[in-house]
């Protein structure tokens, strides 16, 4: 049976959730890269900064920009990532299920908990590191919005305006579950926040990123845009091109991160980009300025896309249409200091890195159409006009 619009919309949400998840203007100058960024005047009060995590996508970059302000910094791991640590970095071995050996009688001025993915592990942590850290900043996830409360009716609109903010309705426990039960991914990340909250009242800062890419991203759910519009050639393009989408920049995320905890910065942030409303044809357009060939983009209606089973954000990545969860408020946490570098940045940088990884990785990717699906799609699409 072909699903209906709302239930297409509305698994897309779905898949989308379970993948996560400075100045006043918000943004960068065109030509900073990456590595420049850590230029950035050192702090005056120098952190003695724990990482769980560290390895991960997130983490290397985290940690290489808080080295670089002079902080001293330790991360914790279970030490099977293959990721080569700096040599002033203190590595403790543990794992978050059952061994926190490493942890025991140590002080800290903050933990980034980077890599919770069990609500289960910030109970243990935050019950090991309550008197052993002054602050906790939790990176939690947009996912903990209840898009339900929002009203799916509105799925698949085109929001000109973001109506989810920090305040917003977050998504509550399934029917049936108790304590101490597993807990789908959006509500273990509620859980995590509640439950750093309550361990570190007024000295926890939560950070909700939405969809996070760049250098790095093992996912392809964003580097799947900069290899297609590099190659070139008649590309489709998802639903309709006024949709909004975010996207922020790895490295964006993980120096703004630092930088909240270097000034003791507390509450909820959304961490989610750019800071003026992204369009689905904005954001391709952007892409494409750092294509070194031509390209054209062939617009498809969802309506057509749903009837070929096109999937939302695995085989189209980075597409949501009309998700409410993926155009929140950033405007608080631009007053707190989150900048976001030019899009064709985060792209040029990213195409770059994709030539590094094993052949492997390359050939076998976790996002995006197979060349043959999308031309089987265009060309029913065009049997049509």
């Amino acid at each position: 049976m072909t699903p209906t619009r709302r239930e297409f919309i509305r698994t897309a949400g779905v898949v989308g959730t379970g993948l996560a998840l400075g100045g006043t203007t918000g943004c960068r100058d065109e030509a900073e890269s990456g590595a420049s960024s850590a230029r950035a005047p050192t702090p005056v009060a120098l952190k003695k900064i724990l990482i769980l995590g560290g390895t991960g996508f997130i983490g290397p970059h985290m940690v290489r920009y808080a080295l670089g302000r002079g902080h001293e910094v330790t991360i914790f791991t279970r030490g099977q990532a293959e990721t080569e640590v700096p040599g002033d970095v203190e590595h403790l071995i543990g794992d978050r299920n059952d061994d926190h050996t490493a942890l025991a009688g140590r002080t800290w001025d903050v933990v980034l908990d980077n890599n919770a993915r069990d609500y289960r592990w910030v109970q243990k942590s935050t019950a090991l590191l309550q008197d052993a850290v002054e602050r906790y900043l939790f990176v939690s996830t947009a996912s903990v919005y209840a898009a339900e409360s929002m009203g799916w009716e509105n799925a698949g609109t085109v929001l000109l305006e973001p109506i989810v903010d920090e305040t917003s309705a977050r998504v509550e426990a399934p029917e049936g579950w108790k304590e101490g039960d597993e807990a789908p991914y959006g509500f273990t990340k509620t859980l995590s926040e509640n439950i750093a909250h309550a361990a570190f009242p007024g000295r926890t800062t939560v950070v909700r990123p939405g969809l996070i890419v760049g250098p790095g991203d093992p996912s392809d759910r964003f580097t799947y845009w900069p290899l297609r519009l590099e190659e070139g050639g008649e590309v489709l393009a998802p639903g309709n091109p006024e949709h909004a989408n975010q996207v922020i920049d790895q490295r964006d995320l993980t120096e703004w991160i630092v930088r909240l905890a270097e000034n003791g910065t507390t509450g909820n942030f959304n961490g989610a980009g750019p800071a003026d409303r992204l369009s689905m044809r904005s954001m391709l357009e952007q892409v494409g300025s750092v294509a070194s060939n031509p390209y054209e983009l062939t617009w498809i209606p969802e309506a057509f896309l749903q009837e070929q089973e096109v999937r939302p954000w695995s085989e189209m990545p980075a597409w949501l249409p009309g998700d409410p969860a993926s155009f929140v408020d950033v405007q608080t946490s631009i007053q707190a200091g989150l900048t976001h570098r030019p899009l064709p940045v985060t792209a040029r940088d990213t195409l770059e890195w994709d030539k590094t990884r094993p052949t492997e990785q390359r050939e076998n990717r976790g996002a995006g159409m197979s060349r043959e699906r999308e031309r089987e799609v265009l060309d029913a699409w065009h049997a049509t006009r």
